[in-house]
């Protein structure tokens, strides 16, 4: 039996993965609009993780799991950035025996653990009518599991990287694409004073979208993608020959985390994978600095230059979002209530060619979303192609 009161119904919503600015005007867009439609929303907390770990027991202390949602609660965080409801990387779908919840060790004793079963009763528990998981693939992949399973999901996409298949645009990649530009008009002022190459690693595990839109926007002169391995010695001497033409000697390259140099592979920190078997990115700024210098002689008469070598990370994903995500995270929630209200499901809310939509939710595990390398990228130039825009979308590089 449902421990929650309801009107028409009751809906659940919830944030996955990595934080972005976005998500707060989001829930709050959903939690008003369906409050006023005489729904109740009930808010899981900590991603999938809440979902997990709920203990149906009206005696026991599910706080850390879930709370009933207010408009007094979802005003006071949607100005915000990040996520007041938290958010994890955990896969009911893979769980490890030692993150199995103590109430179901008992049952679920394998060394890997489908949990959907338990997710499934929980859900059923709270009264959850239709699902909202607000997320990047990850996350929304086991939303479409879920839909597989039957529970009725409306998913909203989000993540910094761009990359969710189906949409022009996910929550969060504006601020980024902002935060980038102005962090790196900010590091000019270093580079420019020491004459130094400005070396600037950004998000992008598959997709180079967060470097492409900076520098097409003029903040650097060349990136690196993950879609396509880049020669180093040729990216040397591209840069020096920006730096040369530049009266105040530097030039700039934004590098995808995700980004390979030409016979490699992906930089990872560690060997420590997430629930979705990601390891953790990171270091390709350092390597590709350490071999700008280290080639740079070769090309500026003998002498090195040296490197100003800056990760933005988490710096482009915190505090407040900027206009575009507050406005879309806005209309994708309300979105979401459109086709709740006409008992439309297993769908996924978009941005097409500059126009809200929807699409089948499963397109999120059906295809994969990448730069078209052969349309927006040189990779003679090593930066992006500038061609005609007449009728492109808001931010070129589309879905397709």
């Amino acid at each position: 039996m449902s421990n929650v009161n309801t009107k028409k119904g009751v809906i659940g919503i919830l944030t996955g993965g990595g934080d972005v600015p976005g998500l707060n005007p989001a829930i709050r867009a959903v939690t008003i609009r369906a409050i006023r439609e005489g729904y109740q929303v009930v808010g899981i907390r900590r991603g999938w993780a809440g979902a997990v770990d709920i203990i149906r027991d009206k005696e026991a202390d599910n706080s850390n799991n879930f709370q009933i949602l207010t408009e007094d609660i979802v005003n006071k965080a949607g100005r915000t950035g990040g996520t007041f409801l938290h958010s994890s990387r955990t896969h009911p779908g893979h769980v490890r025996k030692e993150n199995v919840p103590p109430h179901l060790q008992d049952e679920y004793n394998a060394e890997m653990n489908d949990l959907t079963p338990e997710v499934i009763k929980n859900l059923d528990y709270l009264g959850i009518d239709y699902m909202i998981p607000i997320g990047g693939d990850d996350t929304l992949s086991y939303g479409v599991r879920l839909y597989q399973e039957g529970v009725k999901v409306v998913a909203i996409p989000k993540t910094m990287d761009n990359d969710v298949p189906g949409t022009d645009y996910c929550i969060g990649f504006s601020t980024c694409v902002t935060r980038t530009i102005r962090m790196t008009n900010s590091l000019r002022t270093s580079a420019g004073s020491h004459e130094r190459f400005l070396v600037l690693e950004v998000f992008g595990r598959y997709a180079g979208f967060t470097a492409m839109l900076p520098t097409m926007a003029g903040a650097a002169n060349r990136c690196v993608i993950p879609e396509h391995k880049f020669d180093i010695e040729h990216l040397t001497e591209l840069l020096t020959h920006d730096r040369a033409g530049n009266p105040s000697r530097y030039s700039v390259v934004l590098v995808s985390e995700g980004a390979m140099f030409e016979g490699g592979e992906m930089v990872f920190q560690d060997d420590t994978r997430d629930a979705y078997g990601h390891a953790k990115l990171g270091g390709i700024g350092d390597l590709v600095s350490a071999r700008l210098k280290e080639i740079s002689p070769k090309f500026n008469n003998g002498k090195p230059i040296s490197v100003i070598n800056q990760k933005l990370g988490y710096l482009v994903r915190g505090g407040d979002p900027d206009a575009i995500d507050s406005v879309v995270p806005m209309a994708y929630g309300n979105l979401a209530l459109d086709l709740i209200l006409n008992r439309v499901h297993g769908r996924l809310v978009v941005l097409k060619n500059g126009r809200y939509d929807n699409v089948p939710v499963d397109v999120v595990t059906s295809m994969k979303k990448f730069v078209n390398v052969g349309k927006h990228y040189n990779t003679d130039r090593l930066r992006p192609n500038y061609r005609s825009f007449e009728m492109q979308p808001l931010f070129i590089m589309t879905s397709e």
